[in-house]
């Protein structure tokens, strides 16, 4: 093995740090030596040279034992431990959402500025208190539960501190409601499904204030809201099924978890209400004052109009006794009263629209609305018509001439039709609007009325009359203007005949347009005319040939993969055992040691190019003499392992494409699955058996006796023996089963999914991540004993042979290690099992680099020391299964080609290691170390040094 791939896959500490020391001393010797004598220069240059090799020497063999001794305790040196980078990661993620959740109070608290001037806003700000209080109470749970799960990052606050510190300073005056909410009562964890229950409430109440203000709609605001609300309520439902659980690390990492879902609606909701603020409440204040304006103005001029009754009334209230004189006085209080009438109705509902807590427009009694906004305009309207009235009987009763009577009441006519026609088309427009909202205008009604009436028979044959007249009369004078065009042209230039579409040139080459001039030549005019025509054509057909060569293509877009990328890098020289009893970190110092040296020879030996199409899995058989593939070509081959890997037998499916194989434990059956059933097969090749589940079959899992194997159908999981007789069924309830795996014991199955909300409770939206469950069950009981929530993707679990180890992969994370423990139920009745198991988290591995995962994670080596994955990518890890260090990483080669599709390990035998990866091009290539022989030599030399 060469010092570079030692290097790339070793977890000793690189020497360039400790060298720089040296290497600077003797550039600082160097330089500031140019005074000295130039023997004893390079004496100490030679002197440096030798102490640095020397140093050198020291760190690697150093490197080799310090590696598994105690971490050093000085912060200064030593890098950050995986445990620093979870620890530091979690917090980010929190102090992230902390940040959005002030981002959004900030809004909300300028919302509740900006709104204040508009009338009817006491809902609107009231509710933007509650969602502030609401928010301070959901971010001191979600820091005291970060608190628990990150303790040296997070501290823990008081429940009376507010939701923004910065707002301490500002003193609000003795009116003003404090702009920070306070925390009142305890806070339990056990009380977040109920909060945030309360804050999907709370946003719903808020959206509709928010709709109540019909001069302006936003939908993005109200879109964003509502999948708010809808996210909220699906995720309290969910938290509901762990209740007394919000103090286990599982559940507190699914909860920590949320918070990137919670905030990113709460950045949407941010950004919404930014420019709510920004248009919304200017156009809504901007229609408020408009409608204020109106009533204003008809307030004024009632006001205004009584005046000048009261003025005329000082000629007529002395002239009474006779009826004309009787009249104008009525007519004239009349109008007095109802301006006045007018102008008080319109001061009244002009303080109404101006107050921040009159009722919305839809809470109103019609009676009142109607009162409120008409009365004014109608008051002014009859005040009108009864000062027009005493007008034109007071020049008959103050004995006025009849030529001025007889002006005044043609005058007062038109007048009043222009206000009897405004005022009617006002009211139909009105009557429009609200019979048909805006679909169709006043004029298109009146349209469809006249249509209908013409639709009449009388009215039908009136119109059928006019319209033949029309058209003979619109013949005649056709024909008549073109015998006269026909009688002045000259004779000798062209003959055209009485009809429209009959006209040709004399001469049969060019044809002459109508309007052409008379006094020219026809040559002249020919050439004047279609040289024109001859350009136009010309540049028509060079628009459309432009036209043509560049019609633009939409570019294809890119593939948008999944926001979440995994962060962390992991840092192999800082897998320190914390274990004090040095015989146990000394033996597996000398474990790993071996490990690592036996991964860093590992090296690509073979490619097998069978397959047709994409390999979708590949396993080893238990006693590690044959190796199955499966691929989407409707075939899965058989390879007996060996120095060269040789094709022992060809498995031709004929319907459905072969998504999985499964060698038996004692590696004398395999099975296949396809979409809808599952094949048995004997190592030689030989079909025994063909299972038709009648639906879609996710997964197939050998029991580990051999006495059957489980095929996992939605929710169900299904124990068949190898006849393909039903012997067991196992609901699993509301999830839907990507994996299971089997304890060595056949008393437990533990099941991987999404889970599948109810039909009638809450839906999560699009773009929300539904909940993933890992469920205990026990299959004697068949009853659930242990479920966790799950926050991403997840792809396949495994459960080690030996121990209680349980390994569960993700789709874009890197793999989590479980520990499946039996303990006693209390909660259980002393007549049954007062035994029952949980799932703790071990550890969580550590990915080199950001990845897809591709296919399953699993254990590996003969002992199943080591966890191994694969990136779609091409690069490898393997860690040790109990350390989570990193032993071997393996660079992609190609990496934008994100070509392989699944791994296997050879768990039979460590002399040689090996295992199969399987790509999208149908290549099998295997990977080994060096022949036993040299291996084994390879353990001893380590042993004696």
């Amino acid at each position: 093995m060469d010092q570079d791939a030692w290097m790339s896959t070793s977890l000793y500490p690189p020497t360039s740090a400790r060298s720089t020391s040296t290497s600077a001393t003797q550039r600082t010797l160097r330089t500031f030596g140019t005074g000295i004598d130039p023997r004893r220069r390079r004496a100490l240059c030679s002197l440096i040279d030798a102490l640095a090799g020397l140093e050198q020497n020291n760190v690697v063999q150093a490197g080799k034992v310090s590696y598994f001794s105690y971490p050093s305790t000085s912060e200064e040196h030593s890098p950050p431990s995986t445990d620093e980078k979870l620890q530091s990661t979690g917090a980010d993620l929190f102090y992230k959402f902390e940040i959005r959740v002030q981002n959004l109070d900030k809004e909300l608290r300028d919302f509740a500025n900006a709104a204040r001037q508009l009338g009817s806003s006491v809902g609107i700000v009231s509710s933007a208190s509650k969602l502030q209080e609401r928010l301070a109470k959901l971010l001191f749970l979600f820091r005291e539960n970060a608190a628990c799960l990150y303790p040296r990052k997070i501290a823990r606050n008081p429940q009376e501190a507010p939701i923004n510190l910065n707002l301490m300073e500002r003193r609000p005056g003795w009116r003003r409601r404090p702009s920070v909410a306070i925390l009142q009562g305890t806070l339990d964890p056990e009380m977040l499904p109920e909060q945030l229950d309360h804050f999907a409430k709370d946003v719903a109440a808020f959206s509709h204030c928010l709709n109540e203000f019909q001069e302006f709609t936003d939908e993005a605001i109200s879109q964003s809201m509502r999948a708010f609300e809808n996210d909220l309520n699906y995720w309290a439902t969910c938290l509901n099924g762990y209740k007394n659980q919000f103090r286990s690390p599982a559940v507190q990492r699914y909860t920590h978890d949320l918070t990137t879902e919670i905030g990113g609606h709460l950045d949407n909701i941010t950004i919404a209400l930014s420019i709510f603020i920004e248009i919304g409440i200017p156009t809504i204040w901007f229609h408020q004052q408009h409608a204020i304006k109106n009533l204003l103005n008809v307030s004024t001029l009632s006001i205004f109009f009584g005046l000048v009754d009261a003025s005329l009334l000082q000629y007529s209230n002395n002239v009474t006794g006779n009826i004309l004189a009787d009249s104008v006085n009525i007519f004239w209080l009349s109008s007095l009263v109802f301006s006045i009438a007018g102008g008080v109705n319109g001061l009244l509902g002009l303080t109404w629209k101006q107050s921040i807590y009159r009722s919305p427009l839809h809470r109103v009694p019609w009676w009142v609305l109607v009162w409120m906004k008409g009365s004014p305009l109608v008051f002014l309207i009859i005040a009108v018509a009864c000062f027009s009235a005493g007008v034109v009987l007071f020049t008959y009763s103050s004995g006025q001439s009849k030529v001025t009577s007889t002006i005044i009441v043609v005058l007062t006519g038109v007048a009043l039709l222009g206000l009897v026609s405004i005022s009617g088309w006002f009211v139909l427009e009105r009557w429009t609007f609200a019979r048909h909202g805006d679909q169709k205008w006043l004029e298109e009604v009146i349209t469809e009325v006249l249509n209908e009436l013409a639709g009449l028979g009388i009215v039908r044959a009136h119109l059928i009359a006019l319209r033949w007249c029309s058209e003979r009369i619109t013949i005649t004078r056709t024909y008549c203007s073109r015998l006269l065009s026909w009688v002045c042209e000259p004779r000798k230039i062209k003959t055209v005949l009485p009809f429209p579409d009959a006209q040709f040139a004399t001469d049969g080459a060019s044809t002459m347009i109508p309007g052409s001039s008379v006094g020219h030549k026809h040559e002249t005019g020919s050439l004047e005319v279609s040289d024109p025509r001859r350009r136009f054509q010309n540049a028509v057909r060079a628009v459309i040939k432009l036209q043509s060569a560049r019609t633009p293509t939409r570019p294809g877009l890119a593939r948008r993969d999944s926001w979440w990328q995994t962060s962390l890098t992991a840092n192999p020289e800082t897998y320190a055992s914390p274990v004090p009893d040095l015989g146990t970190a000394a033996l597996r110092a000398t474990r790993m040691t071996i490990a690592i040296k036996k991964l860093g020879m590992l090296e690509q030996s073979q490619e097998l190019d069978n397959h047709q199409a994409l390999v979708r899995h590949v396993q080893f058989s238990p006693n590690g003499k044959y190796l199955a593939t499966s691929s989407w070509d409707r075939s899965a081959v058989i390879y007996r392992v060996g120095d060269r890997f040789i094709p022992h037998r060809t498995l031709v499916h004929v319907r459905g494409f072969v998504s999985q194989v499964a060698w038996s434990p004692n590696s004398r059956a395999l099975l296949t699955r396809f979409t809808r059933g599952i094949k048995l097969w004997s190592e030689d090749g030989v079909c025994r058996q063909t299972i038709d589940r009648g639906r879609t079959v996710n997964s197939v899992v050998w029991l580990p006796n051999g006495q059957g194997f489980l095929s996992v159908e939605g929710s169900d999981v299904v124990k068949l023996d190898p006849r393909g007789k039903v012997l067991e069924s196992y609901d699993l309830g509301h999830i839907r089963l990507s994996d299971v795996a089997v304890t060595s014991d056949c008393s437990r199955l533990i099941g991987i999914g999404p889970s599948i909300p109810p039909t009638t409770g809450p839906q999560p939206t699009h773009h929300t991540r539904v909940e993933k469950r890992i469920i205990v069950y026990n299959m004697q009981t068949k009853q659930k004993e242990n479920q966790t929530p799950l926050f991403d993707e997840v792809r396949n679990i495994s459960v080690a042979k030996s121990s209680s180890a349980v390994l569960v992969s993700f789709e874009q994370a890197a793999p989590q290690l479980w520990k499946l423990e039996t303990v006693k139920d209390r909660g259980r009745p002393n007549g049954e099992s007062a035994v029952t198991s949980r799932l703790q988290l071990k550890h969580t591995f550590v990915l080199n680099f950001p990845t897809s995962i591709a296919g399953s994670c699993h254990f590996g080596g003969r002992d199943e020391q080591f966890v191994y994955c694969v990136g779609k990518t091409g690069d490898v890890h393997v860690w040790d299964r109990d350390t989570a260090a990193l032993l071997r990483y393996i660079r992609p080669t190609n990496p934008d080609s994100r070509d392989l599709m699944c791994i296997s390990w050879n768990n039979a035998t460590d002399d040689p290691m090996m295992f199969a990866t399987g790509s999208h091009d149908g290549t099998v290539r295997i990977w080994s170390t060096a022949a036993p022989n040299l291996l084994v030599e390879s353990s001893t030399e380590m042993e004696e040094e």
